[in-house]
């Protein structure tokens, strides 16, 4: 039980870091200097601690070495970029309807890699706290009908790009839990798991920068660092590690299904900070995903 509600509570901050993330976003901060911002910080603060005990690094295996560059690249950065720029692209309510099968990655490679039995039962109440996590979003996912227009821009080469980016950022996310397990099982700790993926992370971000030099351009306005730095502690550090921590004691596949309480705390918060009420549609998902994710916790699925 401890483990599922560190990764809710992860979930919990990470909907706390939208509050200052979007509204830089729609400031006209670039999603590229936030999340390089993010990854500067963050190296600098690990590459120390990583440094002070690299004794373990030294020895890390090459299959290991994989699931570090993984989780920093896909995970931390390739992810994010991917689901940021897609929102520019398609819809945003249908990016959000994609991003609802990150699960079945989860469970089928933590079935290939981790070798976790998933039984059918699981499934069962899984399905239910994924149908719950949709009705959360329905707001954001159900079109208006009076604005509803049918028209081919669908299959245009922008939204195939857009669709191309949100299932990429689906994958590496999804992946990340199975790997990120995988590291926790080989006994590397929140703090070497965490090292990792900021430094992989920040290091494709040195490339991915010098390629596109021109989109980050940064400024001293105090203010800006501030926010930066303040997301960087919220879901950086504590919610990070709270996830790690949380992943150690639980499975990866029953971790996946703890990940889907991040809308349900975005909304939350949404409705507390921003006024924005709860739904009688959301609260039956907040219901269905938390009478799913119970059963399953309970069980021991």
């Amino acid at each position: 039980m401890i483990g599922i509600l560190l990764v809710i509570l992860a979930g919990l901050l990470w909907a706390v870091d939208t509050l200052i993330r979007y509204p830089l976003l729609f400031g006209g901060i670039s999603a590229e200097r936030i999340v390089f911002t993010e990854h500067l910080f963050l190296s600098l603060l690990f590459i120390p601690l990583l440094w002070k005990n690299r004794g373990p690094i030294w020895q890390t295996r090459i299959s290991s070495f994989f699931y570090f560059m993984f989780i920093g690249v896909f995970g931390s950065a390739i992810g994010t970029l991917a689901f940021t720029k897609a929102f520019t692209l398609i819809n945003p309510s249908l990016v959000i309807l994609l991003q609802k099968l990150q699960p079945v990655i989860s469970f089928s490679l933590a079935a290939i890699f981790l070798k976790e039995k998933i039984k059918r039962e699981f499934l069962i109440w899984a399905g239910i706290a994924v149908v719950g996590g949709l009705l959360i979003s329905a707001p954001d996912i159900m079109p208006d009908p009076n604005k509803f227009e049918f028209n081919l821009h669908f299959l245009s080469q922008g939204a195939m790009m857009g669709y191309l980016l949100t299932m990429v950022a689906v994958v590496s996310w999804g992946a990340s839990t199975v790997f990120g397990k995988k590291l926790t099982a080989d006994g590397y700790n929140e703090i070497q798991i965490m090292g990792g993926r900021f430094i992989f992370g920040f290091v494709f971000l040195i490339f991915y920068i010098y390629a596109n030099r021109t989109i980050v351009l940064f400024d001293w306005q105090p203010i800006i660092w501030g926010k930066i730095l303040l997301m960087v502690i919220l879901s950086g550090l504590l919610g990070m590690y709270f996830y790690y921590k949380g992943l150690k004691m639980i499975s990866a596949h029953v971790c996946a299904i703890a990940e889907m309480f991040f809308p349900l705390s975005a909304v939350t918060i949404n409705w507390i900070f921003l006024g924005q009420k709860l739904t009688p549609v959301q609260l039956a998902g907040a219901g269905l995903l938390t009478l799913g994710s119970a059963v399953i916790q309970l069980k021991h699925y």
